[in-house]
């Protein structure tokens, strides 16, 4: 099998459309949002105004194709005031009558979130399964982070690989309005 490689990225277009590929049947992407046409809009606006330049973006290539990316920020980040405007004009944008789910995602996860500083992983997607990509990205940047990891899995067939990583689970949300179940992970530092 051909090597995956990890390399840092700033193309918002490539990673947003691998993203919008490797999430198309995610449980919580398509309860946001049932037209995936729009995930590569969800995704660019999460790219560039909830993570910002501040993100660390990684780009796994295989073959010399871009195959996956992983989206990690820092401890301690948070929105500025133009981010947070840049936001809700996105995702009203793109997700319409559906923004109220977007609202109600965001309330049940600051509800969980760690309060002590750590890396949020916010994004990993494949788009080939089974190849390894996910596990050359999470390798990637757990070899980068420096203390506590977070993320919330949107998928439960997901966590085995969380796992290998040193996650653990530590709840489980149920979304409103008949929302998909999410499964918050930690990985200490």
């Amino acid at each position: 099998m051909t090597p995956i490689t990890v390399a840092s990225s700033r193309d918002l277009d490539v990673v947003s459309a691998l993203l919008a590929q490797a999430f198309a049947d995610d449980p919580v992407i398509r309860w946001m949002n049932p037209d995936p046409h729009r995930d590569k809009r969800i995704f660019h606006t999460l790219l560039r105004w909830a993570h910002g330049e501040a993100a660390s973006i990684d780009l796994a290539v295989r073959d010399g194709v871009p195959v996956g990316a992983a989206v990690w920020d820092r401890p301690g980040h948070k929105l500025s005031a133009v981010q947070q405007v840049g936001s809700a004009v996105g995702f009203i944008g793109v997700l319409r009558g559906r923004v109220r789910r977007g609202a109600a995602l965001e309330r049940e996860f600051a509800k969980v979130r760690p309060r002590a500083p750590h890396w949020y992983l916010g994004q990993v997607g494949a788009v080939i399964k089974g190849a390894g990509v996910g596990s050359a990205l999470l390798s990637a940047g757990i070899d980068r982070v420096d203390g506590p990891a977070y993320l919330e899995s949107s998928n439960e067939v997901n966590i085995p690989l969380y796992e290998r990583y040193g996650f653990s689970v530590t709840d489980e949300i149920t979304l409103p309005m008949d929302g998909p179940k999410v499964w918050p992970m930690y990985r200490r530092g």
